[in-house]
């Protein structure tokens, strides 16, 4: 599975999730993740026909609310009712990376002698 999503990472301008089950919710969340760690700066979209992931997406809106999301990692997933609505928001796209994590390297080659501040903050 970890082959195809790094074929599909590399080959693809843009990644978009149509409904389905438990695979889709996990090729999904590991572009989100990848995004969020600044590996790839692509837009991601989940086409929401007939409001199939309403729930999902109240949840991460919750998930924000609770601040185990951060509002700049929200805004990496893109969601549509249509085909038409969800190509042009994942065209109008603009990645913004996270400052805390831009430092970040995912080289097979690179060090990462970089120390990471992990204080817990409440």
């Amino acid at each position: 599975m970890h082959e195809r999503l790094l074929t599909m990472m590399e080959l693809s301008d843009a990644f978009i999730a149509l409904p389905g089950g438990f695979s889709t919710l996990e090729e999904l969340f590991q572009m989100i993740s990848w995004a969020q760690l600044n590996i790839h700066s692509k837009p991601i979209g989940m086409l929401n026909i007939n409001g199939f992931f309403n729930s999902l997406l109240s949840f991460v809106d919750h998930a924000v609310e609770q601040k185990f999301i951060t509002q700049k990692a929200r805004k990496i997933l893109i969601s549509a009712t249509t085909a038409d609505e969800l190509v042009d928001k994942l065209q109008a796209f603009r990645f913004e990376p996270d400052p805390a994590l831009s430092k970040l390297k995912w080289s097979p080659l690179s060090s990462q002698k970089e120390k990471l501040d992990l204080t817990l903050r409440l």
